[in-house]
């Protein structure tokens, strides 16, 4: 299990993949996979839809990355539309394919998902989550956290008020949000100790290689752009090619940076592009 290699070795080094939506580009994941495997990550995570959307994807995809890539596989899983039978059942599915690492997760309240169901849902945070799924000794359960606070936190004290109960729910290790500014990391790192948040912290980091990529995925995770960035955007915003190069570069420096400030893990978002993730590691590792 996951747990078992950090406490073995750091930094960790991991990617993340995501199911196709179109049917007709699913098989396309297998060779991004096996060119990712090529780079011997420590671990694989694939996210998966709201309510379950994709979950059967989420769980084939896993169990590729476990049985035939024979890398440890991280299934995301959210309890938004789940009730415990559920969980249970899902959960119970991945393992039978090898797989027996979670990143437990609330998930994002499904369209279909009516007002009195989303009020009375089995897990209202990840943390109740985390601890229902803890009970079987055979799982080693991940959690997220948010350098600059998840979106519905009032503040960043609430936030790391909540972390803390993942934290003791039995969390084994965290993953952040993407970020682009280190220091908003250092400090997530420094009050979560202060907290007595002590189990592993792996940065989550996203090359940005295009301006439509910040307009998109990066607004939805309310991350920051700092000036650097932001200069990079402008400068090549007309020069595609350009600014793919400028973007991992911007990503390679980041992650440099955090390797020499003792991270517990990079965790690198690759939007099923394994050849930006090919560039990043044969710079930094």
């Amino acid at each position: 299990m996951i747990k078992d290699i950090y406490a073995k070795k750091r930094p960790l080094f991991s990617f993340e993949v995501f199911p196709p939506k179109k049917d007709g580009e699913f098989e396309a994941v297998y060779s991004v996979l096996d060119r990712l495997a090529a780079l011997n990550p420590d671990f694989i995570s694939v996210t998966y839809g709201a309510g379950g959307s994709n979950s059967k994807k989420n769980r084939e995809i896993a169990a590729y990355i476990q049985g035939n890539c024979h890398i440890e596989a991280l299934a995301h899983l959210t309890s938004v539309g789940l009730n415990k039978e559920q969980l249970r059942e899902t959960v119970d599915s991945l393992k039978a394919s090898g797989v027996h690492n979670i990143l437990a997760l609330r998930g994002d309240r499904p369209k279909t998902m009516t007002d009195e169901q989303f009020h009375n849902r089995s897990f209202t945070y990840a943390a109740e989550m985390t601890a229902f799924l803890k009970e079987d000794p055979a799982l080693c359960v991940a959690g997220a956290c948010y350098p600059e606070k998840h979106f519905e936190a009032p503040d960043m004290q609430t936030d790391l008020t909540h972390l803390k109960e993942k934290a003791d729910a039995g969390a084994d290790f965290l993953i952040t949000q993407l970020f682009f500014d280190n220091d908003s990391f250092y400090r997530l790192r420094e009050n979560a100790g202060k907290l007595g948040i002590h189990v592993p912290i792996s940065a989550g980091i996203m090359p940005v290689t295009s301006v439509n990529q910040l307009g998109t995925t990066v607004s939805l995770s309310g991350s920051s752009v700092p000036k650097q960035l932001s200069d990079v955007l402008a400068k090549y915003a007309d020069s595609p090619a350009d600014m793919k190069k400028a973007g991992i570069d911007f990503a390679i420096s980041q992650i440099e940076g955090l390797l020499s400030n003792g991270v517990d893990g990079i965790h690198i978002y690759t939007m099923n592009k394994p050849e930006i993730s090919e560039i990043i590691l044969k710079a930094v590792k």
